[in-house]
């Protein structure tokens, strides 16, 4: 496979070159492009020392698979030229994650909407790839009826700038702020743009993005996203409402039989997942798992996952990984 990464030197594209050592995924030829400022850099992986180069460069190259995590604006401007030179661009960005006819892919839920004539491939956001990964079989088993949802999600999340910003304060040194408040010791109610609606844009990624993963516009989400003072991973807490009745013992073998999921269950230890542990690792880790006793057919979740990992990076590689066992280039 000739694969290009565009974005390399961000925080989700160097945690991809890991990804794809770690996996170790075959790669002919890797072409990395970054920013003008770094064009001409090296960046070492597997043993070697590659140039980073500009994008026209890579453009020509013509890759079979290209790995976008440079934004909205860049991915708009460029992703199409990769796709009219035969490339399959797979994309971190929100920009095409709800165009029409553009899949929105986690491949252990829906990785059988890529066709070989696919040429743009849309990652979804890491707060509902980690949501969809846990609700997978849940939904196929016993169907969603509703989600009441909760995030607690990493500065990592929003860049580089952003964790610089906690640790600056933590240390008591003065920053650019990228929040519109201190992180460090608080936490605010606020991730994305607010909306006309009273939510805000990342609140209406977790509400378009499940039901356009699972097919389903009649599950009904609402949801809450809140920034807090951590870099391992997002947390949730969802109350769900399912159409079939269940016994709690059943989501929690639904839960154990799903694919990319860990069960972390026992209150007697302390077992449950949390950013700390989740760090650096690509499953989604499910605990917390509880019956809802003032709803019918309801039961609670806590879900967390490496938003850098299974959120963005490891998802991008395990497509990549898809369409090439499945002989779609």
């Amino acid at each position: 496979m000739k694969l290009a990464i565009v974005g390399c030197t961000g925080l989700v594209g160097s945690v991809v070159l890991k990804v794809l050592d770690e996996l170790s995924v075959k790669i002919s030829d890797l072409t990395l492009v970054a920013s003008p400022k770094s064009k001409g850099k090296k960046i070492e992986f597997r043993n070697k020392y590659l140039n980073i180069i500009s994008i026209e460069e890579a453009v020509k190259k013509k890759p079979d698979i290209v790995i976008f995590s440079a934004g909205s604006s860049v991915s708009e401007k460029w992703v199409p030229k990769f796709s009219a030179v035969g490339s399959k661009v797979i994309d971190n960005s929100s920009f095409w994650r709800m165009k029409k006819n553009i899949p929105l892919v986690i491949p252990e839920v829906n990785g059988d909407n890529i066709k070989k004539s696919t040429n743009i491939i849309a990652n979804p956001n890491c707060s509902t790839i980690q949501l969809a990964v846990a609700l997978n079989e849940i939904h196929r088993k016993f169907g969603l009826k509703r989600l009441v949802i909760s995030t607690y999600q990493s500065v990592t999340g929003t860049g580089a700038a952003a964790v610089a910003q906690m640790n600056n304060e933590r240390k008591g040194l003065k920053s650019e702020r990228i929040y519109p408040h201190p992180i460090d010791q608080n936490c605010f109610p606020h991730g994305g743009d607010f909306l006309e609606n009273g939510y805000t844009s990342e609140e209406m990624k977790l509400v378009d993005e499940t039901q356009k993963i699972f097919n389903d516009n009649n599950i009904k989400i609402t949801a809450t996203v809140v920034r807090i003072p951590v870099i391992g991973g997002h947390s949730e807490s969802v109350n769900i409402e399912t159409n079939s009745s269940f016994e709690i013992a059943d989501i929690i073998e639904c839960l154990k039989n799903t694919e990319g999921v860990v069960v972390q269950n026992n209150s007697e230890t302390f077992d449950y997942p949390m950013p700390l542990t989740a760090q650096n690792k690509n499953d989604v880790f499910v605990g917390r798992i509880r019956k809802d006793n003032t709803v019918k057919n309801g039961f609670n979740l806590w879900i967390v996952s490496d938003n850098l990992r299974k959120g963005a990076a490891t998802n991008a590689v395990q497509i990549a990984n898809y369409i090439t066992e499945n002989n779609l280039l």
